[in-house]
């Protein structure tokens, strides 16, 4: 990391972490966003289960762990578990989706 803030006592690091918490969890729901977004362009379950791109976004959040210097290991099975999340939440909004277009037609 380029900067830290050199805390005084725990309290300040827990302040830290906490503010950390905060930007995760609001990046984390921004990508949701993004996903759902995405369940309007695909077609079938094996795009929305692509594994090419799974495994172009995990070499990619692995190269950036090693330059950000996070924990490899960590960041893969964070992303693995959250990506399986995403795909089951695409699959139902692309099962809501074509169920709303099914009901115009």
């Amino acid at each position: 990391m380029e900067w830290v803030y050199q805390c005084r006592n725990l309290d300040e690091v827990r302040t830290q972490i906490d503010s950390l918490d905060r930007a995760i969890v609001s990046m984390i729901a921004h990508r949701g966003l993004y996903v759902q977004q995405a369940a309007a362009f695909k077609h079938s379950d094996a795009e929305v289960e692509d594994g090419k791109r799974v495994d172009q976004v995990m070499r990619r959040v692995t190269r950036l762990a090693g330059e950000l210097g996070a924990d490899a290991a960590l960041t893969a099975k964070i992303y693995r578990t959250m990506i399986a999340h995403f795909i089951e939440s695409e699959r139902e909004e692309r099962l809501r989706l074509v169920g709303t277009e099914e009901a115009r037609a």
